[in-house]
C-alpha cells in the first residue's frame, strides 16, 4: 500500500515538482496551496508525512505544525526560503522533524523524506517507558511525569530527555544530539540544544535529590548523569 504525503506549499510550481518526484518514488501525493485546507484534510485522514511550507495563506505553516502536534506524531518537514536560525529553531521547537531551505535539491529532499520515515517507523517500536526515581518518560503517550506530576513538554524537549535518559552517563556533543534527536545535518548555531536543555532543567528542578540530573560536560556537551 502506498504511503501518502501531503505537500503544502502556496507555490504551484514547487508543488508540481514535488509531486513529480514523489510519484516516481511510489508515494501517493496530495497537494494543498493553503494551510487551512491541509489541516482540514489532516483531520479527515492522516498522511504518512507532511512537507510543509511556512508562509501560507489561511493558516501559516507554524500554526499547522502546532495544530497537528496536538493530535499526532506524523513526520513533518518544514520548507522555507528563510535561512535564519530563529526560524529553524522555532520550527523544531514546535515539533517539526526536519527543516529544508529553498531552493533545494529534490533528490536531497527525497533522501530526507525517506530518512524521516525510517526514524518514525523505528521510533514506533520503542519500549513504552523509561523509569528513574521521580521520573517516568513515554514516547508512546508522549508524557513526562516528574515527582508525581505530569510535566507539559513540546515534542523535541521530551525526545531529547528520553534520548539522554536512555543513554545514562554517556556524553553527547551538541552536534551528536542534533543528529540523533532532530535527525538532520545542522549547520551553524547549535544553541538549539542549549535552549532545550535549559528548559528541561527549569521543568525538572532539584532532580539531584532523586539521584540523577542533566549535567554539562564542559567544552564537550551533555549527559543524563545517574549517581
Amino acid at each position: 500500500m502506498k504511503q501518502t504525503v501531503f505537500v503544502v506549499d502556496d507555490d504551484p510550481n514547487i508543488a508540481r515538482l514535488l509531486r513529480l518526484y514523489l510519484d516516481q518514488e511510489g508515494f501517493e501525493v496530495k497537494t494543498f496551496l493553503r494551510g487551512d485546507e491541509a489541516l482540514a484534510a489532516f483531520r479527515q485522514a492522516e498522511p504518512a508525512l507532511m512537507l510543509l511550507d511556512i508562509m501560507l495563506p489561511g493558516v501559516d505553516g507554524w500554526e499547522v505544525c502546532r495544530e497537528v502536534r496536538k493530535k499526532s506524531r506524523l513526520p513533518i518537514i518544514m520548507l522555507s526560503a528563510k535561512e535564519e536560525t530563529f526560524d529553524k529553531v522555532k520550527s523544531l521547537e514546535l515539533g517539526a522533524d526536519d527543516y529544508v531551505t529553498k531552493p533545494f535539491d529534490p533528490k536531497e529532499l527525497l533522501a530526507r523524506v525517506k530518512a524521516v520515515l525510517r526514524r518514525s517507523a523505528a521510533g514506533a517500536g520503542q519500549e513504552d517507558a523509561l523509569r528513574f526515581p521521580g521520573l517516568s518518560l513515554s514516547l508512546i503517550s508522549y508524557q513526562a511525569v516528574y515527582d508525581g506530576q505530569v510535566v507539559p513538554m513540546p515534542p523535541k524537549e521530551l525526545e531529547l530527555l528520553y534520548f539522554l535518559a536512555s543513554h545514562q552517563n554517556q556524553v553527547f556533543t551538541r552536534e551528536q544530539l542534533l543528529e540523533k534527536v532532530w535527525g538532520f545535518d545542522y549547520f551553524g548555531d547549535s544553541r538549539t540544544v542549549d535552549v532545550h536543555v535549559k528548559r528541561l532543567r527549569e521543568k525538572l528542578p532539584e532532580s539531584e535529590r532523586f539521584g540523577w540530573l542533566i549535567s554539562t560536560v564542559w567544552s564537550v556537551g551533555y549527559k543524563f548523569e545517574v549517581r
